[in-house]
């Protein structure tokens, strides 16, 4: 049998083409922002994880710019040799201090984050504990651990207290979840989450990569939201949501932190955060504690839409955070919605299997602060047009 004959039969993506209803890889023209421009069209952008809204604000471009006058557009190697600089270790301390541990260790990109803290932290004999609705990069470092991966039911602490009782109590164990899930917009329970690792000794890691910048105090994230940052033992973040840039980065104690930058493959091995997008992110960070309205502002638009589409009968699931994710049911139909919103002038995310139940595909919105409220009623008067002319709506 050919290696490639997986390739050769892969027609799936095809298919949607000739269709005319293909909805990935579009082509944006223009700066990230609330209006994008495709195929020379301005067209209104629902589908953008830059909840602050700051890649184009001027502060955070002129740090970029000035990063690259001082360092120039790259490091050359890795933050184990050759690659550490000085505005590495100062964006360090800051994430430490803002989401309150410790230390913190920057990596390349958000993935390499989750890869590189779990696969050195469990080892043989030892236990990663997941929800069934992690990122993908959590259940890659999990495959790469010398350890044992379970999974748990989505936010069913019944599974996790099951899957918990019956490892020996002895044994290493790390529940990871996400602190917001990035497709259904719902928040971990982390509250019960903790009592029952704690209860079977086991600890909490949680990827805030959605929550970091839009729950907590300032932005701080979901962990600070409960209040419960000194009960979960790593913090992942990443910089391409909220602090417009790219990267991410594992915030825990001195001693975890230090065990990662000795033992974490992905960190070792990879080459050093570039200049410009650390100086994004220490200007992003100034920027969100500083001007806390932003914040304020995501929320109302949050409310805004998710009102709205809740007002037209479409369901919204379980979201209460700047994903909202739209119930619409067939694979076919979220692609048909997804191309006749984009010629309204809309772009939103398909969602579809095996990313979801066969049935149950959706359209992902997510809001940014920069958006106006006209802005999201226009969204909800096109979301309304093209759900009727489909039969979503009746």
């Amino acid at each position: 049998m050919s290696l490639f004959n997986k390739v050769y039969n892969f027609k799936d993506a095809e298919q949607v083409r000739q269709l005319g209803l293909y909805p990935y890889f579009r082509v944006i023209e223009s700066e990230q922002n609330t209006e994008v421009i495709i195929n020379g069209k301005k067209v209104l952008m629902l589908g953008s994880n830059s909840y602050l809204g700051l890649t184009n604000h001027p502060k955070v471009k002129e740090a970029a710019i000035n990063a690259i006058k001082k360092y120039g557009t790259g490091c050359a190697g890795s933050r184990f040799l050759n690659g550490t600089l000085d505005i590495h270790i100062e964006l360090e301390e800051e994430l430490a201090d803002f989401v309150g541990k410790e230390a913190a260790i920057l990596y390349s990109t958000g993935f390499q984050a989750n890869q590189g803290a779990i696969a050195p932290l469990v080892g043989r004999n030892e236990y990663v504990i997941i929800d069934k609705l992690v990122h993908a990069s959590i259940i890659e470092g999990c495959r790469l651990t010398l350890g044992k991966m379970l999974r748990f039911n989505h936010n069913d602490m019944e599974s996790l207290e099951n899957k918990l009782s019956s490892i020996e109590l002895e044994r290493g164990k790390l529940v990871v979840v996400d602190g917001v899930y990035s497709m259904e917009g719902d928040l971990a329970d982390l509250p019960n989450i903790v009592k029952i690792a704690k209860k079977y000794n086991a600890e909490v890691m949680v990827d805030d990569a959605h929550g970091i910048g839009v729950f907590g105090t300032n932005g701080r994230g979901t962990c600070d939201h409960f209040g419960l940052t000194d009960d979960v033992a790593l913090i992942m973040g990443t910089f391409s949501k909220s602090f417009a840039s790219l990267g991410g980065f594992i915030a825990s104690s001195k001693e975890i932190i230090d065990y990662l930058k000795h033992s974490s493959r992905a960190l070792i091995f990879s080459a050093s955060m570039s200049p410009a997008n650390a100086a994004a992110v220490k200007a992003s960070l100034e920027i969100l504690k500083n001007e806390p309205e932003r914040i304020e502002k995501l929320w109302a638009n949050t409310h805004r839409l998710r009102k709205g589409l809740q007002e037209l009968g479409l369901d919204t699931g379980n979201s209460v955070s700047p994903i909202i994710p739209v119930q619409i049911g067939t694979d076919l139909d979220v692609f048909k919605v997804c191309m006749m919103l984009l010629n309204e002038g809309v772009f939103v995310n398909p969602v579809v299997t095996p990313a979801v139940e066969p049935g149950k595909a959706i359209i992902r919105l997510s809001v940014m602060a920069t958006h106006t409220f006209e802005q999201i009623d226009f969204a909800l008067e096109k979301i309304e047009k093209v759900t009727k002319q489909l039969g979503v709506l009746v």
